[in-house]
């Protein structure tokens, strides 16, 4: 009996290491600062999350067909660069467009954002469904081209390549207001993400198209014999996702109050491993709208924490590649137990 409960708990540690290691880091940062848990600073990192989760609720949906998507944050980036263009304040005299006098309704560049974004996610599925390519080479494709269109973008100002910044009082406030609970100030980021997370988990577990992804993820064959059109779903899936992409993009845009060439860069890598780390397995058909929102947050407390510890970006960055490196591990660990 004591070797087999040995054994379920040395299970238990594979299974969970990551938790368990990520659990003691946030405990020696609040030995080390206890301010730390503070309502203020909880409040900054949901706020911070709430975009890289927005993009998540988008990656999640590809990673559970067993697909993936590294253009996301270039296309975020792009699709910020529009919103932020077309919402500088009136009064800006280096503004993009000189000749937009007056306010223009909010939901106009929103609206753009998101066709961007669903422009560049159509390459993807027309690439992944139609031509049979891979979704990590035609997603790196993606990733180049909306990085060059970016760049272009921002580099055809008269006044040349400049932040796109001095953005709209009225656009800042909707982004970046908050509700004033007492105790704590709850952001607008926090409700729209809260609001895009039930939308989705309403597509996952109420909708034909989420249950055909689940079945495509696990097993296509058996998804495409049992009549499951795969091509339509891949498009479904990657549809919903332009249309989170230019959700994300446009309170990015507001969040920073400062889009350059290097918005967005990174921010897959972030969408990915908070989808890994809540249990969006790589091996498909597995995953959860709750699971993803959770993973976001714990990825974003670790990035607070280094922060506030003031360790180096550096350190920062070897620090993410080996939380993402436990994560595909233990889920692949998982994959082959089952099998």
């Amino acid at each position: 009996m004591a070797g087999t409960e040995s054994v379920k708990w040395k299970e238990w540690l594979l299974d969970y290491s990551l938790y368990v290691i990520l659990g003691v880091l946030i405990i020696a940062v609040v030995i080390k600062e206890p301010s730390f848990l503070s309502f203020n600073n909880f409040s900054k990192i949901l706020a911070q999350a709430s975009t890289r989760g927005i993009l998540a609720l988008g990656v999640a949906g590809m990673i559970v067909y067993t697909g993936t998507d590294l253009s996301a944050g270039r296309i975020l980036g792009c699709a910020a660069a529009i919103s932020a263009s077309l919402l500088q304040s009136v009064t800006y005299a280096s503004r993009m467009y000189p000749n937009i006098t007056e306010p223009i309704p909010m939901i106009v560049p929103l609206i753009l954002a998101i066709i961007v974004s669903m422009i560049f996610c159509c390459v993807n599925a027309f690439g992944i469904a139609i031509l049979k390519m891979h979704a990590f080479i035609i997603s790196l494709g993606t990733q180049l081209i909306a990085y060059g269109a970016l760049c272009l973008y921002i580099d055809s100002q008269k006044n040349g390549a400049q932040p796109l910044a001095s953005l709209d009082p009225r656009y800042i406030n909707v982004v970046n207001g908050y509700f004033d609970l007492g105790f704590m100030h709850l952001p607008y980021l926090v409700i729209y993400l809260a609001i895009c997370s039930a939308f989705m988990w309403v597509i996952w577990n109420k909708t034909t198209t989420g249950k055909n992804m689940f079945a495509i993820g696990g097993n296509p064959e058996a998804a495409a014999v049992s009549g499951v059109n795969v091509t339509k779903n891949i498009f479904c899936v990657y549809l919903i996702a332009g249309v989170l992409y230019g959700i994300a993009a446009f309170l990015e845009a507001g969040r920073v109050q400062s889009v350059t060439t290097a918005t967005g860069l990174n921010y897959e890598l972030d969408a990915i491993s908070g989808c890994v780390i809540g249990g969006v397995s790589f091996t498909g058909g597995v995953g959860t709208i709750p699971g993803v929102l959770l993973g976001v947050i714990i990825l974003q407390v670790i990035n607070y924490s280094l922060y506030y510890l003031n360790v180096n970006a550096y350190y920062q960055y070897i620090i993410k590649g080996l939380i993402i490196i436990v994560a595909v591990a233990i889920d692949v660990r998982k994959y082959i137990a089952k099998k």
